[in-house]
């Protein structure tokens, strides 16, 4: 027979798991995105993205891990400055291990003492607690590609026009390497 404080333990073990809120995937991510955008990025910061990530912005369009490292890496080569000063937090699950995650965002940049803020919405696609999707939408627009524009043949030069500064970014920063520290 078993012993019923064992039971009555198993029973409060259970209360306070129930009572806890649940960790969202969000609450992981953002002090590693919060160092991506803000040049302090490091080798774990890059570990929240799956091997076949991609990332987007306005400026280029990284495929794979090492790619994203130099587009992050290269953050700091630009600016003196960024950061992410003032963020909300949308989160939605779309299927099981599947999240979307938005984040409006106000991106704080120092460039030859010249300081710029931009307003941004920032798109994350995740699965199993790793990002396949991340797209930065400056000022709230969707990206242009050939899908958003009324001509797909600029939405294609765009898309071009992104790829090409990331091989070029890619290249400058020693292919995906971490720096040294």
């Amino acid at each position: 027979m078993a012993d019923p404080r064992a039971r009555e333990q198993h029973a409060k073990e259970s209360d306070d798991a129930k009572a806890r809120k649940p960790r969202l995937v969000s609450d992981l991510l953002m002090p590693h995105l919060l160092n991506l955008y803000g040049s302090r990025a490091t080798a774990q910061d890059i570990e929240i993205y799956a091997p076949g990530a991609t990332f987007e912005d306005p400026m280029m369009c990284a495929h794979g891990v090492k790619q994203i490292k130099s587009a992050f890496y290269s953050l700091s080569k630009v600016f003196s400055e960024s950061k992410i000063v003032e963020y909300n937090i949308l989160e939605n699950a779309i299927a099981p291990n599947k999240v979307e995650i938005l984040i409006d965002n106000k991106q704080h940049y120092k460039m030859f003492g010249k300081e710029l803020d931009v307003m941004s919405l920032i798109k994350l696609d995740v699965e199993d607690g790793k990002i396949i999707r991340h797209q930065d939408w400056w000022d709230g627009k969707p990206l242009k590609n050939r899908d958003t524009v009324k001509l797909p043949l600029f939405g294609r030069l765009a898309e071009a026009s992104r790829r090409g500064s990331m091989l070029i970014t890619h290249a400058m920063m020693g292919f995906g390497k971490d720096p040294k520290p």
